[in-house]
């Protein structure tokens, strides 16, 4: 079975020439007219500087790490650290660079085409954005098999790591580096686009009275580029961790649970089946002219709903010629529902098109403080279906792959039939996210709408032009809540996952019988930790947004007070100043939060063992997973339920109500785009450095010194 990986560079190889075509398809619209193209050239400025000096900022941490990492491997001689792993936490970090950077490029120069298709055609406006969306997509799954095989391959047959265990608990720690940059470039993306949106809608909409990305907005440019490096290039590179990290984890269960190559090879074999389907549920996302918010999400729909359904038919033979455990496939099965289940409740608790989302807005009717609560309500409220659809995955998926009540045998050992069980688990997790090309090509395109959007509106189109884009634009409101869903979903599985990969490699590396019970004052003290992180982490992303948003109403005032002419279209705003402060509030505020998840773990461990990191693990996991369901479901219903004000409900736009709705917007804007989707890097990231770190913490650790 070894010698069937080169099928994971088939994969990569056919996602990248997809998204290639993709991209050129996008380059070859046009970008309209003078004015258009200047703003979109403003937006790709402010992006490239931003990301710059954010990734000079994220070289030198991973710097840092790295010398770290090599000291621990090298003066050990490999005892409590592969040599392997630090080679591996760069190029991981460097492909999940990659992929948010490559996604960045295509969408600023994606955005004013979508304005310029959409003044054509609502059908072609989507298929621009769409098509842009799918270059990310593609460019992720793409990267994510050819790191993943490429580090197999150089494991296997050129240093020679001939133990498929070995093997499975080396790879896993690779996972480290994706998990490092996907959580700078979700902080201080989130950090950046939301400073900017809630400085430019407190100002712009609720006190001067204005549009949205309206011209005479000075944080208007800085709002659209903020759309760029947090909700795509950040997100690219989380999903990225969450793909990549999803398969490694089930390479360890695998090798783990006795299915040897062969348990390594289907995550693999299921992955590049998933690039495929994708690749042809794509061709099938289109819409007509008059189209309704309906019909936009029924078109996506088709095409995701298609891609699964390919994808499961197929993982069945697949499963059968590879390990032959037809339980497995059920496993498979249960990840590709769970995550369209995921899917479909989120686009109930978030879309207007539905009951939930329509009350949230009429909640504005009495103000800001009743639409608030609404939709903590609402948010708190969807915690319940995510939570149930996952531990109903969890429990089919363990028992269908041969998993058992007995989970350790007379001498402490997890049985053969738990690792199975587990294996189950890991795969239900690599299902879900098995068609993440097309999932997330249709999060990819909201925030191209979202900037088309504001082309249309600084560059004076026509009132049906920002009607289309609008309409694309909440429609991507609902399928980025609906992407988080499955990155989300997915952690959870994965977390699992890793949890007990942690447990195998510590037991694997000592004689000691260590007890991981609840009972355990240690783990019990863990759990606390955990839980605590989630809150504290939120409080540090929260606050972030919250000081860069004030000094970006801070300065909107200044020049709405200071530079005469503005209001009447004689004077140009200060853009540029707008993105030097949220550039500098993002880069100055994302170290804080990043580094909690690192120090954490490790000092959780140094104090209390490795079973103290066992209950942080299920701490953070437990309730990371309910925290980031609750914030991004909130923040996406409070954003379309302000959509749903301005299409002419409830007083339509410039009304009490509508300014009610934005209030709610801007609270839930660090909601979904900042706190929210980078929880779920936290809880990976915990365990991928307690697995890193296992070996210094079995080695030095306060318990063992009492």
């Amino acid at each position: 079975m070894e010698n069937l990986f080169w099928i994971g560079f088939v994969g990569a190889v056919i996602a990248g020439l997809f998204a290639v075509m993709q991209a050129k398809k996008v380059m070859s619209y046009s970008e309209g007219n003078q004015k258009m193209q200047k703003i979109a050239a403003n937006i790709r400025s402010g992006a490239n500087a931003y990301l710059k000096q954010q990734y000079t900022t994220v070289f030198k941490v991973f710097i840092v790490v790295f010398i770290v990492l090599l000291v621990i491997a090298f003066a050990s001689g490999g005892k409590m650290l592969s040599k392997f792993t630090p080679f591996a936490f760069v190029t991981g970090g460097i492909f999940s660079m990659l992929a948010g950077f490559i996604g960045m490029k295509i969408a600023t120069n994606s955005n004013a085409r979508t304005a310029q298709a959409a003044s054509e055609s609502l059908n072609k406006g989507l298929r621009v954005a769409f098509s842009s969306g799918s270059v990310m997509g593609f460019t992720v799954v793409g990267l994510g098999m050819l790191d993943i095989t490429m580090w197999f391959f150089l494991l296997r047959y050129a240093f020679g790591v001939n133990d498929p265990v070995a093997l499975g608990n080396i790879m896993v720690m690779n996972g480290m580096g994706a998990s490092f940059m996907a959580l700078f470039a979700r902080v201080g993306g989130g950090i950046y686009t939301k400073a900017a949106d809630v400085g430019a809608d407190l100002v712009g909409k609720v006190e001067a009275g204005i549009p949205e990305d309206d011209p005479r907005n000075p944080a208007t440019i800085a709002d659209n580029v903020g759309d760029n490096v947090g909700d795509v290039a950040g997100m690219g590179a989380d999903l990225y961790e969450s793909y990549v990290g999803s398969i490694l984890a089930t390479f360890a269960l695998g090798a783990v649970g006795g299915y040897g190559w062969g348990g390594m090879l289907l995550p693999v074999a299921l992955a590049v089946c998933g690039i495929i389907c994708s690749i042809l549920g794509s061709f099938l996302v289109k819409t007509k002219e008059d189209a309704t918010q309906e019909s936009l999400l029924k078109s996506l729909r088709t095409g995701t709903y298609t891609a699964a359904v390919l994808a499961a038919i197929l993982a069945a033979p697949l499963t059968y010629v590879i390990i032959g455990n037809m339980g497995v496939y059920v496993a498979i099965l249960c990840g590709l529902i769970g995550g369209c289940a995921i899917g479909y409740f989120t686009e109930y608790y978030t879309s207007d098109t539905y009951k939930p989302t329509q009350e949230l807005a009429a909640a504005s009717e009495t103000g800001s403080a009743t639409i608030i609560i609404g939709g903590i309500s609402l948010g708190l409220k969807s915690t319940l279906t995510s939570i149930i659809i996952v531990a109903v995955a969890v429990l089919i998926s363990y028992f269908a792959a041969g998993g058992s009540t007995v989970i350790v045998d007379a001498n402490g050992a997890f049985t053969a039939a738990f690792n199975q069980g587990l294996y189950g688990i890991g795969i239900a997790g690599v299902g879900m996210l098995s068609t993440l090309g097309i999932t997330l090509a249709t999060d990819a395109y909201g925030p191209v709408a979202d900037n088309a959007g504001g082309i249309a509106e600084m560059s004076g189109l026509p009132e049906t032009v920002r009607d289309r884009t609008d309409a694309l634009d909440s429609l991507g409101n609902t399928t980025a809540a609906t992407g988080k869903g499955f990155a989300i979903g997915s952690a959870s599985l994965t977390a699992l996952a890793l949890l007990v990969s942690y447990v195998n490699i510590v037991q694997e590396n000592t004689t000691e019988t260590l007890n991981f019970t609840l009972t355990s004052p240690t783990v019990l003290v863990g759990m606390f930790i955990g839980a605590m992180l989630t809150f504290v982490f939120s409080a540090f992303t929260m606050s972030a947004v919250q000081k860069a948003a004030q000094s970006i109403v801070v300065e909107v005032r200044r020049q709405f007070k200071e530079i005469p002419g503005i209001m009447e279209y004689k004077a140009d705003p200060d853009y540029a100043s707008c993105v030097g402060l949220c550039t500098k509030g993002a880069l100055h505020e994302m170290v804080a939060p990043a580094l909690l998840a690192i120090v954490v773990p490790i000092a959780t461990g140094l104090i209390l063992g490795p079973t103290g990191v066992v209950g942080l693990l299920g701490g953070v996991s437990v309730t990371g997973f309910a925290m980031a369901v609750f914030m991004s479901n909130a923040g996406g219903a409070w954003d379309n339920a302000k959509k749903y004000i301005e299409s002419g409900h409830h007083g339509g736009k410039g009304s009490e109500q509508h300014k009610a709705a934005v209030v709610g917007d801007t609270v839930g804007d660090p909601f979904k785009d900042t706190s929210g989707p980078s929880l779920n890097i936290l809880i990976k990231l915990c365990s991928t450095v307690s697995i890193v770190f296992s070996g210094l913490i079995l080695a030095f650790n306060l318990m063992n010194m009492l």
